[in-house]
């Protein structure tokens, strides 16, 4: 299978396309883009600025990637958008390119699934394998991990992480970090509701590990008292090779945004 070019579509003679692309009827694709093999544009897509992307990409109609952020403070400086493999980025989504103040570049890894209208802010940092239910919104800065979920008509407040296969529940309002491996009730100003345990049985952790790594999570996020020391006292229970641990222990330790923690009740 060759390119294919629809006699509506406009394609900038400068754009770099892969082996078997596929770009649909009134599609524009600017003169900085690079595409990489089989990637496929369904209609109506605008590619412009500065955006690479790989290989087995599929955008669908009405999607915008590349745009000049929607911040003031930027300046025209030449920031970049660029794109992993194998991304389905749905209908009306926008990713917008990076700023000078957040290292000039927006990226996205690999085997992603953008829902329909979401929305990636400049500088944004996403991993693979990532969930954006419909509607879902990304503030500039923010980081989200390998394999999180983030619900639908969620926003997420600039700077904020997500961490790794963390679950955000629906219609969220995110303003401090989340830790890896947690879940996260909907409602604005959102708390913790304990451990994503179907995510980590399938990620091949046993029973005791599980029970383990709540008595951490107690102990992290739950427990009053100095940071440093529930630090302390949670990476005691660790083994030297329970990764998922030592992952929660390190997320908390170095959180700048503050730190979302598991719920309390009005009495507490």
């Amino acid at each position: 299978m060759s390119t294919l070019i629809h006699p509506t579509a406009i394609v900038d003679n400068k754009a770099e396309l892969g082996a078997n692309v596929a770009i649909g009827p009134y599609c524009v694709v600017g003169g900085d883009v690079t595409m990489g093999d089989n990637c496929e544009l369904m209609s109506h897509v605008v590619l412009t600025g500065h955006t690479s992307m790989g290989s087995g990409n599929r955008v669908f109609p009405f999607s915008s990637i590349g745009q000049i952020p929607q911040d003031l403070k930027y300046h025209g400086e030449p920031s970049e958008v660029i794109i992993g493999n194998d991304n389905q980025i749905r209908e009306n989504a926008t990713i917008n390119a990076g700023t000078e103040g957040g290292g000039m570049v927006t990226k996205i890894g690999n085997s992603n699934l953008l829902m329909a209208y979401t929305h990636v802010a400049h500088d944004c940092q996403l991993g693979d394998h990532i969930v954006l239910a419909n509607c879902s919104t990304l503030a500039g800065h923010v980081e989200v991990d390998d394999r999180a979920i983030i619900g639908g008509l969620s926003a997420i407040q600039q700077f904020v992480r997500i961490g790794k296969l963390a679950m955000i529940g629906g219609m969220s309002g995110v303003t401090k970090d989340v830790p890896p491996y947690c879940l996260l009730a909907g409602g604005y100003r959102s708390s913790l509701s304990g451990l994503n345990v179907v995510g980590l049985k399938r990620k091949g952790y046993n029973l005791a590990q599980i029970k383990q790594l709540k008595e951490v999570y107690r102990l992290l996020l739950q427990e009053k008292g100095k940071r440093d020391e529930r630090l302390t006292q949670a990476e005691a229970l660790l083994s030297d090779d329970d990764e998922v641990g030592h992952e929660l222990v390190s997320f908390v330790r170095t959180a700048q945004r503050g730190l979302t923690t598991h719920g309390r009740d009005p009495e507490q």
